[in-house]
């Protein structure tokens, strides 16, 4: 599918896209429709920015049938748009965010940078 002039490549890190592709499908399609408008440069009304990387790394949170799911993405990079990771938070202690995911975020994003700077960069 060609890309238009304004909207940004989406690259899937790691297993982003089937971890997105296994949550309810009505989370899907939010985050789905989320992404498209960031590729477009706009930034989703439910995103927000993810502590711990920096500016430009962003989540999208839906909150469906009583779980919370979030995408986490970052928009660092001028031309292209990177999904580092898609989960159902699950956290046995309260509103923080596992030390897994936040370590598998944190790697994503190198490996996103690399792929940015072999990729992307003239």
């Amino acid at each position: 599918m060609p890309v238009s002039p304004k909207e940004k490549p989406l690259h899937w890190i790691g297993s982003s896209k089937k971890d997105l592709i296994a949550l309810p499908a009505d989370v899907v399609d939010d985050f789905g429709y989320a992404l498209g408008a960031v590729q477009m440069g706009a930034t989703p009304a439910q995103a927000k920015p993810w502590k711990g990387e920096g500016s430009g790394v962003l989540e999208l949170v839906e909150k469906y049938m009583g779980d919370t799911y979030r995408a986490i993405y970052t928009v660092r990079f001028a031309k292209a748009v990177y999904v580092l990771h898609c989960f159902q938070k699950k956290s046995p202690s309260g509103i923080r965010t596992a030390q897994s995911d936040i370590d598998l975020i944190h790697e994503r994003l190198k490996v996103a940078q690399q792929h940015y700077k072999e990729h992307h960069e003239s």
